[in-house]
């Protein structure tokens, strides 16, 4: 065994990144300027389990599950995640966005937006602290 040879041979081979195309479009989820939300809430107990939010200075919105809710927030989590990314590849604004979220796609799969929680916020980081219970 006096010949050198590399502890794995596959590190011998060249490395090849393919680039793969980006992903959907999507709105920023943070920001620092003023936001608008509402709150989702369970349709069978009235447990909020978490806020869509929207700001247009930022082209920003974003869903933030409430972390108290459990399970059944991350559950509701896919389907307003999904509604923000369809919204943002229609190319309509963050707060049109929101609007239509609370309006016209109301009910997700254990949630439903109330039309009487739409309130305003500093920033998305209020809207965050809010769902982790701070």
């Amino acid at each position: 065994m006096s010949e050198e040879r590399p502890i794995n041979p596959r590190f011998d081979d060249d490395v090849m990144f393919r680039q793969v195309a980006p992903g959907p479009p999507r709105y920023a989820t943070t920001t620092d300027k003023p936001v608008r939300y509402f709150e989702v809430a369970d349709k069978e107990s009235g447990v909020v389990l978490g806020y869509v939010w929207a700001s247009d200075e930022d082209d920003a919105a974003a869903w933030e599950a409430r972390k108290a809710a459990g399970p059944r927030a991350l559950m509701e989590s896919s389907i307003w995640f999904h509604r923000l990314e369809s919204a943002k590849g229609r190319g309509i604004s963050p707060s049109q966005a929101l609007q239509e979220l609370l309006t016209e796609h109301a009910d997700g799969k254990f949630g439903r937006a109330r039309p009487d929680s739409l309130r305003e916020a500093p920033n998305a980081a209020v809207v965050k602290a809010l769902a982790k219970g701070e």
